[in-house]
């Protein structure tokens, strides 16, 4: 299969610490790399992925505080300072624009390269980025300015070819694409070999849910059903949900009752609380409600 996978590059919230950086996401999906959130010291940590920032196309801002975004300006300046001539497309609330546009022009000269950016209604779900192979749509949050997600799926895959038949009726190479669209064959003798004694179905595609900061939304699942990995803000465990009502956050075992409710394939947990200095209190939370659930650090790379 193609590769679709998260690299963590923050899971922190909005006090840094020693242990954590502040949100931020990196997406591999097919031959693409997407960023979900840009917090301070982004670019660092994007370093020590040892992703080439050349294949960087998209930045996603979940909302504008700056434990997610403050990290933008400076690495469009590096990105600017390596010679980059590729667009850099920014998806966000439309308040950023203005404010972005008036940090490139004081910061950077010459940058040699678009920043497009695209405003998005927090308030909706819609699509807001497509391609020939994944869609990218929002997932309105609720928390104390205008927030969203992001739920980033595949396009329906093409069925696998079986080799053996290739070979069994002589059909080339060149027609494996038609076969793979549908297409039965002929053989030279004008016996017709259905397509689907030619192929073995698709692999299902697959789907990613980020969650960034909410409050606990009963219904958020509705949205979510089926999802193959789900990333959910869990700020605090179940003795602070008083502070989670206050500021607008989930607990850990909230974010796994929505993993639950979505029928999620796994959770992923993020966005702590920095009085924290063990998450498995969190995990063991979310764990009781949904057993396929783990934690998430820095440098993790995972899987969809």
């Amino acid at each position: 299969m193609e590769p679709f996978r998260v690299h963590i590059l923050g899971c922190g919230s909005a006090l840094p610490t020693l242990r954590h950086n502040g949100s931020s996401q990196l997406v591999e999906v097919r031959d693409r790399l997407l960023m979900l959130d840009c917090a301070e010291g982004t670019q660092t940590q994007m370093r020590k992925c040892h992703l080439h920032f050349a294949k960087l196309s998209r930045v996603f801002i979940s909302h504008l505080h700056g434990d997610h975004c403050f990290g933008l300006i400076g690495m469009i300046s590096t990105f600017g300072l390596l010679g980059r001539t590729a667009p850099l497309h920014i998806h966000a609330h439309e308040a950023l624009g203005p404010m972005l546009n008036d940090q490139i022009a004081f910061f950077t000269h010459d940058l040699g390269f678009e920043v497009v950016f695209h405003p998005v209604d927090t308030t909706k779900q819609a699509v807001v980025y497509e391609d020939n192979s994944i869609t990218v749509e929002t997932i309105p949050l609720e928390h104390r300015m205008p927030t969203c997600g992001y739920l980033i799926r595949e396009k329906a895959l093409l069925p696998h070819i079986r080799s053996e038949m290739l070979k069994a009726y002589g059909i080339p190479r060149s027609q494996i694409n038609n076969i793979k669209m549908g297409a039965d064959w002929t053989t030279e003798d004008g016996d017709v070999i259905p397509n689907e004694r030619l192929v073995t179905p698709a692999d299902p595609p697959r789907s990613y849910a980020y969650c960034s900061d909410t409050r606990y939304i009963p219904t958020l699942h509705e949205q979510l059903k089926g999802v193959s990995t789900l990333y959910h803000e869990s700020t605090y465990g179940e003795d602070k949900i008083q502070s989670a009502e206050k500021y607008c956050h989930s607990t850990a075992r909230q974010a796994a009752m929505v993993a639950r409710d979505a029928g999620a394939g796994k959770l992923l947990l993020g966005h702590y609380s920095s009085r924290y200095n063990d998450e498995n209190v969190l995990l063991e939370e979310a764990k009781a409600v949904f057993e396929n659930t783990r934690l998430t650090n820095e440098m993790d790379v995972i899987d969809v």
